[in-house]
C-alpha cells in the first residue's frame, strides 16, 4: 500500500535519520564480531585455566570512532553519515589510509530502506518494526560477507521479534508465522544433515537456519518455499561469479546468508505481493 499523502519534507527527514541509524548499524556490523572473538577467548582460558589475556576492552559504544589501520580517533565532522566519508574521499585524514567504502553503502542502504518503509506503510508502528527487521538484515549480510558468521545476538532477536510483531500487529498470523519458524528451521537442518552425511562436508552453518527460521517468523510458511528458492539462486549466481572472477576462490565454501537476506528482505518489502505475483506467473491461481 503506498501513502500519497507523505511529503518530501517528511522523507527527507526519514532518509537522514535512515543515515544516522545506518552509521550506527557500521559500528555494530564492525564491533560485535570482534567482541564475539574476544568473549570466546576468554572463555577459553578460563576453561583450560590459562592466565588472562589483557586485551583492550571493545563494546559498541567504547571506544569512540577510529581509523582501522592507525587506530586514530575521528574527529566528529569527519564522522558524519555519508558526508564525513566523502569529505575525506574515503581517506583516514591522519594516515591517508583508505576506509572501506562499506561505510557509506550501508548508510545509504539504511536511508533508502527507511524511505521505502515510510512510503509503503507510512509513518506507523509496522513500518517501524519491518525497518528495524531489515536493519538487522543488513547487518547479518555485512557480516556474514566479512567474517562468514550469522552472530546469534542478531538472529535470534530477530526470531523472536518476529513472532512478537505477528502479535501485536497481525494476530490471525501468529499461527502461520510459528509454523514458518518452525518449519524453517527443521527443513534447513535437515537438509544440511543430509548434505553433511552424503559427502562428508558442511554444506549449511546454523547460523544460515537460525536466519531462516527468523525469516519464517516474520514472513509465515507460505513464502518460505519462495524465499528459500530466490535466495538458492541468487547464491548459485552470486557463486558462480565470485569463482569466475577469483579462482583462487574455487571450492572455497560462499557465505549464504547475504542470498537469503536479499530474499527475505525482498518478501519483507513487499510481502503477499510477491506470493501473489509467483502464483499467477506459476499457474497456481
Amino acid at each position: 500500500m503506498l501513502f500519497s499523502d507523505v511529503t518530501f519534507a517528511s522523507l527527507a527527514l526519514v532518509a537522514l535519520l535512515g543515515l544516522c541509524l545506518g552509521s550506527f548499524l557500521n559500528v555494530v556490523i564492525t564491533r560485535l564480531p570482534v567482541m564475539l572473538m574476544q568473549q570466546w577467548r576468554t572463555e577459553a582460558r578460563a576453561a583450560l585455566e590459562l592466565s588472562d589475556d589483557i586485551e583492550e576492552p571493545l563494546s559498541l559504544a567504547r571506544p569512540r570512532s577510529r581509523c582501522p589501520r592507525c587506530l586514530t580517533p575521528i574527529a566528529w565532522h569527519d564522522n558524519l553519515p555519508l558526508l564525513g566519508w566523502l569529505k575525506r574521499r574515503g581517506r583516514c585524514a591522519s594516515c591517508q589510509g583508505r576506509i572501506s567504502i562499506q561505510y557509506p553503502l550501508v548508510e545509504l542502504a539504511s536511508a533508502l530502506l527507511a524511505v521505502c518503509f515510510c512510503i509503503l506503510h507510512g509513518p506507523t508502528w509496522p513500518a517501524l518494526w519491518l525497518y528495524g527487521a531489515s536493519l538487522t538484515l543488513l547487518a547479518l549480510a555485512v557480516i556474514d560477507l566479512r567474517t562468514q558468521l550469522l552472530p546469534d545476538a542478531l538472529t535470534l532477536p530477530l526470531l523472536w521479534c518476529g513472532l512478537l510483531y505477528q502479535l501485536l500487529f497481525s494476530p490471525a498470523s501468529l499461527d502461520d508465522a510459528v509454523i514458518g519458524a518452525t518449519a524453517g528451521y527443521a527443513v534447513l537442518w535437515a537438509i544440511g544433515k543430509a548434505f553433511h552425511v552424503l559427502t562428508g562436508r558442511d554444506g549449511m552453518g546454523l547460523g544460515d537456519v537460525k536466519l531462516i527460521a527468523a525469516l519464517g517468523a516474520w514472513l509465515g510458511w507460505q513464502l518460505l518455499p519462495l524465499v528459500i528458492l530466490i535466495a538458492a539462486l541468487l547464491g548459485a549466481i552470486s557463486g558462480l561469479l565470485i569463482q569466475w572472477r577469483s579462482r583462487h576462490l574455487k571450492g572455497q565454501p560462499l557465505p549464504f546468508g547475504p542470498s537469503l537476506v536479499l530474499a527475505g528482505g525482498l518478501g519483507l518489502l513487499t510481502g503477499n505481493e510477491l506470493l501473489t505475483g509467483y502464483q499467477a506467473l506459476s499457474g497456481l491461481t
